[in-house]
């Protein structure tokens, strides 16, 4: 009996759409797990990258060392130092076509900095619509699995004239494997998607915070440069 409610009995003995729903749902699992160790080093690497510039940043460096250095970086360089390389760049350009009026220089510089905020925020939530996806359809694709089982179980039975809890516990155990697989796969999506959200939403403030800040060194800067002029 132990050995017939063993969970890989269940799996060969189970009809063969419950066992394509258990194989879906394995592949499911496992694009899960790659997807969730890709996002967490991912996400590690671009804080990493963040903090190693925010450093630089803030030490005392010249803009114009800043933007050639992230210009040599442009490959390897974080989300923080790209975003910060777009604004200084736009504010070069308008600067060499002689446009002194400083709302103009740091709008445009902001500008290029918001829409470099989102080419790189859609890079950072790559992946993650996918763990969102799984964490939502897993349980109800291991439930059309049990629901399935337990149909073609009970179809078995009617056949029978005297139906036991002996009869009937194999084949509803069987199905319900389905929805244990499927919990199996939906949990972990869950709660790396909550906690890879969060993380980027962190990320997602910081960036904004440095392009108000960088905004206003900008300001200032052109400001200076008006009155000594």
């Amino acid at each position: 009996m132990n050995q017939d409610l063993s969970i890989l009995s269940m799996v060969l003995n189970a009809s063969l759409v419950v066992q394509l729903v258990m194989l879906l749902l394995m592949g499911i699992s496992i694009a899960s797990w790659a997807a969730i160790f890709r996002k967490l080093f991912s996400i590690g690497k671009v804080k990493a990258l963040n903090d190693s510039f925010e450093r630089e940043f803030w030490s005392g460096s010249s803009l114009n060392d800043l933007f050639a250095g992230a210009a040599r970086n442009a490959k390897t360089s974080g989300p923080m130092e790209r975003i910060f390389a777009s604004g200084m760049r736009e504010y070069q350009k308008l600067r060499e076509k002689r446009i002194a009026d400083p709302g103009t220089l740091v709008d445009g510089a902001r500008r290029a900095m918001r829409a470099s905020l989102q080419r790189e925020m859609d890079v950072i939530e790559t992946h993650l619509s996918f763990l969102a996806s799984v964490g939502s359809v897993s349980p109800y694709v291991g439930l059309f699995g049990t629901v399935w089982g337990i149909m073609h179980s009970f179809t078995g039975l009617a056949a029978m004239t005297q139906v036991t809890l002996a009869t009937v516990a194999p084949g509803i155990a069987e199905a319900l494997v389905a929805t244990a697989i499927g919990l199996f796969a939906a949990i972990p999506a869950v709660v790396a998607y909550n906690r890879f959200a969060r993380d980027i939403d962190r990320i997602a403030i910081r960036l904004e915070t440095f392009i108000e800040e960088f905004t206003n060194i900008l300001q200032r800067n052109v400001g200076a440069q008006a009155v000594s002029h």
